[in-house]
């Protein structure tokens, strides 16, 4: 099968390959680029493990092709850190309030946060329930994960109010 040339900007560095056309996005970030941080869990966007964020919007890159990304700026969970290596304040709210238990969702949970917390700087715990309804936990740890991103919600205003 012929390949297709890409380019996109993946964590803030510009990235290319050679793909065919059927390759998923997930496959080209985990394969091409060695960003394991991005997790496939059911290949069908039920689970949302592969969470990644495209141009500012939260997308479940499991089924969305490689191709289709061509010139997106791609921000996966290993772009999410402080510039010089600390948590940011979301993963810093994870951490503070125990939101992971195995820690397989955990990536998928922190970039769908991520992009309802830019959204809503002070969220209710029901508005949190409702945007995690397309990610799932396998440990059922869901009231660790709530009170991690209202906490880490909170916290990125604050970082956004001093900025």
């Amino acid at each position: 099968m012929a390949k297709t040339h890409v380019t996109m900007k993946v964590n803030g560095a510009e990235v290319e390959g050679l793909v065919e056309p059927r390759t998923l996005l997930v496959h080209f970030i985990r394969e091409n680029l060695a960003l394991t941080g991005t997790h496939i869990g059911c290949e069908t966007t039920h689970c949302g493990a592969c969470t990644v964020d495209i141009d500012g919007m939260s997308v479940k890159s499991c089924t969305m092709f490689a191709v289709q990304a061509q010139g997106s700026d791609i921000m996966t969970i290993e772009g999410v850190a402080n510039a010089d290596g600390t948590l940011s304040a979301l993963q810093e709210g994870f951490r503070m309030m125990h939101g992971l238990q195995c820690g397989f969702c955990t990536p998928g949970m922190v970039m769908n946060a991520l992009d309802f917390a830019n959204r809503h700087p002070e969220p209710s715990e029901q508005e949190v329930r409702e945007s995690l309804e397309g990610n799932l936990c396998r440990c059922t740890g869901y009231h660790n994960i709530v009170k991690s991103i209202v906490a880490g919600a909170k916290a990125m205003a604050k970082d956004q109010e001093r900025q």
